[in-house]
C-alpha cells in the first residue's frame, strides 16, 4: 500500500511518542481531540482536548525509563488508519500492584486514529 499523508502522520506519532516527545505527538492533533484508553472492551481513560492529553502523557512519561510502539500492521480506511502495535516498556517506578522498577511490560494491542481536515480528532487505545 502506497503510504497516505494520514500514514505518515501516524507514524510520526508513534516515532515521537517512542521518543518522550509530547509536543511531537501532538502536532497533528486537533484542539479538540478525543483520546480513549479501552482495556477489556471498558473505556478506563477519556480526555477531551489537546491540554488534558498534554497532562495525561507528561504524566505516562514519568513511568517509564524506555518505551516502545512497534507497528506490526498498519491499514487506512477512509479517514481512518488503524495500527496494530506491539508494546514495550520499561518501569521507572514501583507500581500499586506489585509490579517493580526495572520489569519490562509486554503487550499487544491496537490505535485507531480519525482524521478531520488533516488533522487527529479521535484515538483510541485498545488492550
Amino acid at each position: 500500500m502506497e503510504n497516505s499523508k494520514n500514514i505518515d502522520r501516524v507514524k510520526a506519532y508513534i516515532e515521537a511518542y517512542n521518543r518522550f516527545d509530547i509536543e511531537g505527538m501532538m502536532t497533528d492533533f486537533s484542539d479538540e481531540i478525543l483520546f480513549q484508553n479501552i482495556v477489556d472492551q471498558q473505556i478506563n481513560l477519556s480526555l477531551l482536548g489537546k491540554g488534558a492529553f498534554r497532562e495525561q502523557a507528561e504524566q505516562a512519561t514519568e513511568l517509564f525509563s524506555q518505551r516502545k510502539q512497534e507497528v506490526m500492521e498498519i491499514n487506512e480506511l477512509e479517514d481512518t488508519v488503524e495500527v496494530l502495535i506491539d508494546y514495550s516498556g520499561v518501569l521507572k517506578i514501583d507500581l500499586p500492584n506489585g509490579v517493580q522498577a526495572g520489569e519490562v511490560i509486554r503487550m499487544q494491542g491496537k490505535s485507531i486514529f480519525v482524521f478531520q481536515e488533516n488533522k487527529v480528532v479521535s484515538l483510541k487505545d485498545i488492550s
